[in-house]
Formats: structure tokens, C-alpha cells, sequence
């Protein structure tokens, strides 16, 4: 991957696997971080916060959005 990591960047699924939890931690958004569970915890490329809402990282953003 030769582009630069950026939050709020929508990623592939092959990407996010090729990624490891520190480049993955850089695409989230300074206020969901401390909620980011590693790599492991993220099923089908996201992860829920403290308030039920999910982030997905193939959006770039939150599910609900």
C-alpha cells in the first residue's frame, strides 16, 4: 500500500488485511480511538463504540451514516 494513511479513509477489504493495528488505528478518528478493539475484534471490518453506533473502515465513517 503506497498511499498515505489518513483518518477517515475508506479502505478495501484486501487493504485491511494487509494492515496491521497501528495503520488501522490511524484511519480511525481521534474520537473513536480509544474504542478501536486491534484488528482482531473487528468483525467484517468494523467495530461498535461506547454508544451502540459501529465504524467501519470499508466506509470510512460510521454505519449509520
Amino acid at each position: 500500500m503506497n498511499r498515505k494513511l489518513r483518518a477517515g479513509q475508506s479502505i478495501t477489504p484486501e487493504e485491511f488485511d494487509e494492515l496491521t493495528d497501528e495503520q488501522l488505528e490511524r484511519l480511525v478518528p481521534k474520537a473513536y480511538r480509544e474504542f478501536f478493539p486491534g484488528k482482531d475484534g473487528c468483525a467484517d471490518g468494523y467495530f461498535y463504540l461506547h454508544d451502540g453506533t459501529a465504524y467501519s473502515f470499508y466506509r470510512g465513517g460510521l454505519l449509520d451514516e
